[in-house]
C-alpha cells in the first residue's frame, strides 16, 4: 500500500453513519432524505494565512471543520458529510494523529460523516467541503430581510480577534478573559441548532467570519438587490447591546475592543433578522437551547450601516476583514 493510502487509512478512515458508500473508492455515494435539497459549502485553511505554523494539530483540525459547519448553521442545514483535501510538507504521525483527533471530535459533535478528499505534498493546506440537507424552501439567506426587522446574534463577539491580538502580543488578556478568548479563537461552537430553530422565525441570516460589519453588511445589500433600487436597507446597532464577557464591556470606550466585536471576525456566530414579534419567541428559544441570543439593533431603509456608542455615531473606517487587502 502507499504512503498515501495508508495515511489515509490510518488517520481518516471512520465508520461513517448516514453513508451508503464512503472513503475506498472513487466516489463517495449519499442519497438525501425526501423533500430536502443539498446544501454545500467549502472553505480553505492556509498555514500562516488562518493559523500560525506552530499552532496545535487539533486545534486546526477541529476549527477546518466547524468554519464549515457554521455555513450550513447560517443556512438553517443540518450538516451531514464532509469531503477533506489536505496538502502536507511532510507526514508526521504525531501531527496527524491529532489533527485527525481534532478534526474528528467536531465531526461527532455534528454529526458529519468524512466521505472522501484528497491528499499531496505541498505547502501545508487543508481544504474543506461540507454538504448538508435543509427541506425545499426553509434554507435562511442573507437575502430576506426587511426594513424594521429586529437584529440578532448568538454567543459572544469579539473574543477570538482578542485572543489572536493576544497571541500576536499586541494585547494582553489575563485570567478567564485570555482563556475564553482563546478558546473562541482556537475551537469554534457551530450554532446547527441556533440555525435549525431559525428557519421559522428569521427572515435572514449569516454567520460571522470576516467580522459584524462586514458580514451584516451582507446581509443589507443582498436584501436590497432582493426587494428594489428604490429601497436600500440600512442598520442602526448599539454598541451597549454587543454580548461579551463582562471584563470587555467594562472597556467599549477602548479603541481595540470596540474593533474585536465590531471588524475582528472568526467568531463564527450567526447574524440574523426577525420582525420584532418573535421576540419573545427568540428569548425562549435562547433559554431552551442555552445560547445567548443578543437582540443589538433593527434594520432601517436608510440604506447606511451606523453604530451608536453613548448616543454617538461611531467613525468606523473598516468593517471586518479582507482577505486580499
Amino acid at each position: 500500500m502507499s504512503a498515501e493510502f495508508n495515511l489515509i487509512k490510518q488517520y481518516f478512515t471512520r465508520p461513517t453513519a448516514h453513508t451508503d458508500l464512503g472513503i475506498g473508492d472513487d466516489a463517495a455515494l449519499i442519497q438525501t432524505s425526501a423533500g430536502h435539497q443539498l446544501a454545500i459549502s467549502s472553505d480553505m485553511s492556509v498555514v500562516g494565512t488562518h493559523f500560525f505554523e506552530d499552532a496545535a494539530p487539533y486545534d486546526i483540525g477541529w476549527k477546518s471543520l466547524a468554519v464549515n459547519i457554521s455555513d450550513m448553521a447560517a443556512m438553517g442545514a443540518k450538516p451531514r458529510w464532509a469531503t477533506l483535501s489536505i496538502a502536507l510538507p511532510d507526514i508526521n504521525t504525531d501531527w496527524l494523529s491529532a489533527f485527525s483527533a481534532g478534526f474528528f471530535s467536531c465531526a461527532n459533535a455534528s454529526n458529519v460523516d468524512l466521505i472522501g478528499g484528497d491528499t499531496t505534498r505541498g505547502p501545508l493546506n487543508i481544504s474543506v467541503t461540507i454538504l448538508g440537507e435543509v427541506p425545499i424552501g426553509k434554507a435562511l439567506k442573507r437575502s430576506d430581510a426587511q426594513v424594521g426587522d429586529d437584529i440578532w446574534v448568538s454567543g459572544y463577539l469579539g473574543h477570538a480577534a482578542l485572543g489572536l491580538a493576544h497571541l500576536q502580543q499586541k494585547i494582553v488578556l489575563d485570567g478567564d478573559t485570555r482563556d475564553f478568548a482563546l478558546s473562541a479563537l482556537h475551537q469554534p461552537q457551530p450554532r446547527v441548532s441556533v440555525g435549525l430553530a431559525l428557519r421559522e422565525l428569521a427572515h435572514s441570516c449569516i454567520d460571522v467570519s470576516d467580522g459584524l460589519l462586514a458580514d451584516l453588511s451582507h446581509i443589507l445589500k443582498a436584501s436590497s438587490s432582493n426587494l428594489n433600487d428604490a429601497v436600500l436597507i440600512g442598520a442602526t446597532l448599539q454598541l451597549e447591546k454587543m454580548p461579551c464577557l463582562s471584563a470587555l464591556k467594562n472597556r467599549l470606550q477602548e479603541s481595540t475592543i470596540q474593533q474585536a466585536i465590531l471588524t475582528g471576525g472568526d467568531d463564527y456566530e450567526l447574524c440574523f433578522t426577525a420582525s420584532p414579534k418573535h421576540r419573545e419567541t427568540i428569548t425562549i428559544l435562547a433559554e431552551s437551547l442555552n445560547v445567548n441570543l443578543t437582540r443589538i439593533g433593527e434594520t432601517n431603509a436608510t440604506g447606511k450601516l451606523t453604530v451608536q456608542f453613548a448616543q454617538q455615531n461611531l467613525n468606523m473606517t473598516a468593517l471586518g476583514y479582507d482577505h486580499f487587502a
